[in-house]
């Protein structure tokens, strides 16, 4: 048997690139040029990147509503990511990704507001609650399998 770059031969890791998913959660991946890459990366990243050039361009929304949309906009996959911790539901890769584009543009505005000034204190507390909010469900999962 030939073995083709990027090709997973019986007994080998899977090739990743751009991944931080282990065997066990390829179902999370697209296989691009026979790698492994996170779905959730491969959509929210350019989406964020995108909307972080066009807000340091100017073109955004109105900034005083930036308090609202950077928090509420991340909800839905904070949800996702709570049930999914917890087994409420299964992982489903259209929900991920459309849930990821959702969150997207509240992060770009917020990495453009860091960029702009780093010690932006709306761009900081919402990256604080927000890491406390999602450490909480991997934590109760944690304590459900001692």
């Amino acid at each position: 048997m030939q073995h083709t770059p990027g090709q997973q031969t019986p007994g080998s890791e899977p090739r990743l690139w751009l991944s931080h998913h282990h065997a066990d959660q390829l179902d999370r991946c697209a296989v691009i040029g026979g790698r492994h890459v996170c779905r959730r990366c491969l959509w929210f990243w350019p989406a964020t990147v995108g909307i972080t050039v066009l807000t340091l361009a100017g073109i955004r929304w109105p900034a005083a509503a930036d308090p609202l949309l950077l928090v509420l906009l991340p909800v839905p996959v904070v949800v996702e990511w709570w049930c999914e911790q917890l087994g409420l539901v299964r992982y489903a890769p259209v929900r991920q990704v459309l849930l990821s584009l959702v969150a997207a543009p509240a992060v770009g505005v917020g990495l453009a507001r860091y960029l702009e000034s780093p010690g932006d204190r709306l761009f900081w507390t919402v990256v604080a609650v927000y890491a406390v909010v999602c450490a909480v469900p991997v934590a109760i999962r944690w304590g459900r399998r001692r």
